[in-house]
């Protein structure tokens, strides 16, 4: 155990009820980033950040971002960003955590079994509420940390930057130019030795992981349109040729039930899995039913867990997601849309190139729709990309993890990639040019972006302190690429 952490995690136990209060407060902001009319929402969860950092003493600025692109009549949330010790010590190294502070839509009618935006605490310790895990929970931790170091009277390890933004569920708009500007000589993030973030989760729901590796993500649009107004289908039906059949046709050729994408070419630049990579799956704590046990039910695709997780990790999958237009309230309508749009991603792997994908998306789409004869109009286009990403586990920034991990709960963790994307990674990877570590705090069972999100009492106060002794970790541990 590093030096002085008994005592700080002594101090994090006794104030559990403090820092859980302090996630109450902020789950209690509904900063929906995607509802304009939540704008102001997103930016008051921005200065709550802020003022809480600010009463610890932390040098903090809410740097704005500009208009945001395609509504101009809108601000973008600024970044919150900020420094402690407010005054840098040059003998200490100097540790960027990046978070956010928005959070997916919710609403009670949606599902949930509480208010989203009460937290709830369950007599298990199961603590529901929008943003929970997602991530006001995790960027918090980082508030408790600084604040547990205090009450502790414990000298602070090392040189801690923040980066916490409020867009990341809407894209994160405006957010890289601001990272690459800021690590340039002289800027803000400019002297940072390593990145860590907390917004991803734990494999299962027993064992802590680090995250070296994330899919990608190219998420498209596929309009068809050919009415100039919505039609009745007892009036026009069998006399139109209708936009839905069309778009239901083609995105019917992207993919097949097995998950196998039907794209031609879209495997051909995956990276081959070397027999060592092949190694590390078998010894991962995940079994099938933890599987079942997220998804609900016992529909997955695979019947072995190494399989599974390569399908979820290291094979590059395509989802549907949505059509546009379209009735899609309880009851019937017998209407033909004029116009709809039909929504899907690709979750990229090495060694894929995003601008390859969008070329052979298009030509398949192209090519089926041809294919119809149809005298409606169709346009695919790309409406954003987030890069994988893949970094080294053996780097110090994920020993000095790993360590950690074992201190506070007792075990190795697994060394993990992730389906999902978060495309602000590789911004810090290539800004810096430093290590970026995922170090999550949540577990696979916790629902964000879905209804009923939580964040269990226990990860939530444990998480504190793995976050704590990491940077304790960090500050010994040998520098060495």
């Amino acid at each position: 155990m590093a030096p002085n952490l008994k005592s700080f995690f002594q101090n994090v136990d006794d104030n559990a009820e403090t820092f859980i209060e302090r996630l109450r407060k902020a789950v209690a902001i509904p900063s929906i980033s995607a509802e304009d009319e939540r704008r102001a929402d997103v930016v008051r969860m921005g200065m709550f950040l802020k003022g809480e950092l600010d009463r610890l003493g932390a040098s903090t600025e809410a740097r704005p971002l500009g208009k945001q692109p395609g509504k101009e009549h809108l601000e973008l949330p600024p970044a919150i960003i900020g420094r402690y010790p407010a005054k840098k010590d040059d003998s200490k190294r100097t540790i960027l955590v990046y978070g956010h502070y928005d959070v997916q839509p919710a609403n009670k009618s949606d599902g949930w079994e509480t208010e989203p935006f009460k937290l709830s605490v369950d007599d298990k310790g199961r603590m529901y509420g929008r943003g929970s895990t997602d991530d006001k929970g995790p960027v918090l931790g980082w508030v408790n940390v600084i604040e547990s170091h205090q009450k502790a009277e414990i000298d602070f390890p090392v040189n801690l930057l923040m980066c916490f933004e409020g867009m990341e569920e809407y894209g994160s708009e405006g957010l890289d130019d601001f990272i690459i500007a800021e690590c340039k000589p002289g800027k803000y993030f400019a002297d940072v030795d390593a990145t860590c973030i907390s917004d991803n989760y734990w494999l299962g729901t027993e064992k802590p992981c680090l995250t070296y590796g994330l899919r990608g993500c190219s998420y498209y649009s596929i309009q068809v349109s050919g009415p100039g107004q919505d039609l009745h289908s007892g009036v026009f039906g069998g006399t139109a040729q209708e936009p839905m059949t069309d778009l239901v046709r083609v995105m019917a050729s992207l993919v097949d039930g097995d998950g196998n994408i039907l794209i031609p070419g879209i495997m051909d630049d995956v990276a081959k899995v070397t027999p060592d990579e092949e190694s590390r799956y078998k010894d991962i704590a995940f079994t099938m039913d933890n599987l079942y046990e997220s998804l609900g039910s016992k529909t997955g695709i695979f019947p072995d867990k190494e399989r599974t997780l390569m399908g979820r990790w290291r094979y590059p999958s395509l989802s549907l997601h949505g059509v546009e237009g379209a009735f899609s309230a309880p009851g019937a309508k017998t209407v033909i849309p004029a116009k709809v749009i039909g929504k899907f991603s690709i979750r990229t792997v090495p060694d894929m190139k995003p601008e390859k994908v969008d070329e052979l998306v298009y030509a398949h789409v192209d090519k089926v729709f041809e294919s119809l004869k149809s005298k409606n109009t169709m346009k695919c286009h790309l409406q954003h990309s987030g890069k994988w990403w893949v970094a080294s586990p053996d780097h110090w920034n994920f020993t000095a993890a790993a360590k950690a991990v074992e201190d506070v709960w007792k075990v190795k963790p697994d060394l993990t990639r992730e389906g999902g994307s978060i495309p602000v990674t590789l911004t810090f990877e290539q800004a810096t040019g430093k290590n970026v570590l995922l170090l999550p705090m949540g577990s696979s069972t916790d629902a964000a972006h879905s209804v009923n999100e939580k964040l269990d009492r226990k990860n939530y106060i444990e998480g504190i302190k793995l976050l704590g002794a990491y940077l304790h970790y960090v500050a010994e541990e040998p520098m060495k690429e």
